[in-house]
């Protein structure tokens, strides 16, 4: 009996936990909808120093325009530190890396730390060379980062301190899939916790965790990856995304994700025969441009884990 009495309170124990997580999660998105979170970035309008990829910098100059966002690409040392002076957030991508850039990233990181302003951290090909990753993991060292932002293998590398990757892209065997989520997700966590940054995995699924909470993302299209830059346009949102909400660098990481996904949603319904990546990458720039508040709530598809 008494055997059976306790199973009782373990079964009810368990619901009030349960139950519990699901409130939390109600309570939580009725606090701040995700939609309100480009909505302020629109009110704004936060202007965004970025130090990034040459291959991509237009593309990354659009998407911050089109948000509702300006954009500064500035990468002189000279006067790195004024630049960034007068933005309120920092993106810095390691695309196209040389030790001038280096020294670029170090000053300005450093200036907008000391300012208070948010800092993200975009570090493309950290594992493919000894030189990027010591670059990468030398930034994470010397600059405290709200986000952190790549792919998982590019992840992988920064939290273990060495790695490989296929150039830019997420090796095969580090893809994300619903098999290996459940594991990939307390290794975000802790990730997020050793840095005190906010660490934003994307790729089919898509991972924005602090130490306590994770957003699992659904939104985007396959074909978003036969498009060079969306991973650095989303960085120059999501620096936008974090300046116009520096309250809560979650949501407003998780906000700026699911914006990007939902716009090669609705980007690939417009395709027409004979269109092609370059049109591609034009509608999507075009439905973040004509995306409000309201439709990215609507379309948002998350879980918080």
């Amino acid at each position: 009996m008494k055997r059976r009495k306790a199973d009782i309170y373990l079964s009810f124990y368990n619901y009030r936990d349960n139950f519990k997580d699901i409130r939390n999660n109600m309570i939580y998105r009725r606090k701040r909808m995700l939609g309100n979170y480009l909505d302020e970035v629109r009110k704004k309008a936060p202007l965004i120093h970025n130090i990034t990829n040459y291959v991509t910098i237009n593309d990354v100059a659009n998407m911050v325009l089109a948000c509702g966002a300006s954009p500064i690409m500035s990468d002189e040392p000279t006067d790195i530190e004024e630049i960034t002076s007068i933005c309120q957030g920092l993106n810095i991508n390691m695309g196209m890396l040389n030790p001038r850039k280096i020294e670029s990233m170090q000053k300005a990181g450093k200036k907008s730390n000391e300012l208070h302003h948010k800092v993200l951290l975009d570090p493309v090909g950290a594992g493919s060379s000894s030189f990027r990753t010591e670059a990468a993991l030398n930034l994470i060292r010397d600059i405290q980062f709200d986000v952190i932002r790549g792919n998982i293998s590019e992840i992988k590398t920064l939290a273990a301190g060495h790695g490989t990757t296929s150039g830019v892209d997420a090796d095969e065997a580090d893809t994300l899939t619903e098999q290996n989520l459940e594991k990939m997700i307390p290794f975000i966590k802790d990730f997020s916790r050793r840095t005190g940054s906010v660490i934003a995995v994307t790729g089919g699924i898509d991972l924005v965790s602090d130490a306590k909470r994770c957003f699992v993302i659904r939104n985007g299209r396959p074909e978003m990856g036969r498009i060079t830059g969306t991973g650095c346009q989303l960085s120059g949102m999501m620096t936008a995304f974090l300046a116009a909400n520096p309250e809560n660098n979650l949501e407003a990481a998780a906000a700026a994700v699911c914006a990007m996904g939902l716009a090669g949603e609705t980007g690939w319904k417009y395709m027409q025969p004979g269109d092609g990546n370059a049109t591609y990458r034009n509608r999507i720039i075009d439905a973040i441009y004509n995306m409000e508040g309201k439709e990215l709530e609507e379309g948002a598809k998350y879980e918080i884990r």
